[in-house]
Formats: C-alpha cells, sequence, structure tokens
C-alpha cells in the first residue's frame, strides 16, 4: 500500500522472502500460481496508513461464503479507484484464468468482518508491485491501506500489518536483492495504521562457495 503511506515493520527474514520468490518462480514455469507467496504470517508494503476509500458497497459476487475468494479478490482491486492505472496493467493473467496474486485473511483491524490483504505481483518474475488492506464490513470491503512502490509484499504475522520492500543495487538480479526494509504496522482506535516498528536487513554477497573439508580423525 504508498501515496499516504510508505514502509512496514517487522518482515519475514531475507531467506523467507528469497524462498518465497523462488518456490514460486519454479511454479511459474510449470504454468502454475499458489494462492499464497508468502511462508506464515499474513502480510505489507508502502509506509504509512493509506486512505480508506470505499471499494464495494456490496458483497463480492460470486461468493459463496463471507470471505470472497482469489476472483472476487482480483475484481475488487480492479474496482478499487485508490489501486494505481500501473498496477491495474499487470492484474491481468498469466497462465489461463490465474492472476499473479496473492490474498491472505485474518484479523488486522478488529472488527467483525474478516479482513484480507491482497498482493499484487508481476506475471514474469513474481516481483510485488502492490499490496493492499482492506477491512471487512457489513457491506463489503474497504481499502485502508496501500502499497505500490515495487518491489512490496505485504502480510499479517499475529495482527500486525508487515510490510517488506526488497532493495536492489545496480547488478542485483531480481532472485538476488541486497537487503530489505521491513516495517511493521498497527492498528488503532482512530482508524488507521500506525508504523510500530522499522528496520534494514542487509543480505550476505556469498553465494555457494567451496564446501568445507571434514576434518580427518585419527
Amino acid at each position: 500500500m504508498h501515496g499516504g503511506l510508505t514502509e512496514a515493520g517487522p518482515s519475514p527474514a531475507r531467506g523467507t522472502f528469497q524462498a518465497v520468490i523462488a518456490a514460486v518462480a519454479v511454479l511459474a514455469a510449470l504454468g502454475l500460481f499458489l494462492s499464497s507467496c508468502a511462508t506464515g504470517g499474513t502480510g505489507a508494503r508502502d509506509e504509512g496508513p493509506a486512505h480508506a476509500a470505499a471499494v464495494a458497497d456490496a458483497a463480492p459476487s460470486g461468493a459463496t461464503t463471507d470471505v470472497p475468494d482469489r476472483t472476487d479478490a482480483v475484481q475488487l482491486v480492479k474496482d478499487d479507484p485508490e489501486v494505481s492505472d500501473e498496477v491495474k496493467r499487470e492484474l491481468k493473467p498469466c497462465v489461463g484464468d490465474d492472476y499473479p496474486v496473492d490474498v491472505s485473511y485474518g484479523d488486522l483491524t478488529g472488527g467483525a468482518e474478516t479482513d484480507m490483504v491482497v498482493n499484487v505481483l508481476t506475471c514474469g518474475d513474481l516481483v510485488g508491485v502492490g499490496s493492499y488492506v482492506y477491512r471487512g464490513t457489513s457491506g463489503g470491503y474497504k481499502n485502508v491501506f496501500k502499497a505500490e512502490e515495487p518491489p512490496v509484499y505485504a502480510e499479517i504475522d499475529r495482527g500486525d500489518l508487515v510490510v517488506t520492500k526488497q532493495v536492489y543495487e545496480r547488478g542485483d538480479p531480481v532472485s538476488s536483492p541486497s537487503g530489505e526494509n521491513v516495517i511493521t504496522y498497527r492498528w488503532v482506535a482512530a482508524g488507521r495504521f500506525v508504523k510500530e516498528y522499522s528496520w534494514h536487513n542487509d543480505y550476505s554477497s556469498v553465494v555457494g562457495g567451496e564446501p568445507t573439508p571434514v576434518p580427518e580423525t585419527g
């Protein structure tokens, strides 16, 4: 989520985020997409709370339960006036009817309805281009957070919103960023997310290398 927001608090460690990208990339090569790119938690991006905006006045169409499925989430993002045109252009099927979106559900805002985190990715390298939090209401869903400065990924972690932004230096391949900025947000009574923590992780540039020899015994 960006534009009135900016980075978020505690995030999954480098290994977790990179493992997610690598794992999903393998599946993408097979023409498949997982419903979730991240391990554990439930997600984030750009720092700062986004302006709340009504996205749907009624429950998502086609939903058979109170919680919308991935198809409903895609339509929610497409219809959301708070989502940039750039992100909407990326939101297209990669294979068949499979859209590059990850959807997580949980309690982020303390409401009676389930909240939803939606991450929009690119088809080619599965880089996060937009992260959004939709608060469940009796009438549908409302956008209460957005981050649109790639690469970004949002998750739910023990009731907090965690946004991870990969940092690349010149020459870094998409699969190997130089580090990450992690921001944790918490929902407050004022009806918005506020930043709780933030930190930066630098990744080691050492990859592979010669194995350490086993000491001789006897």
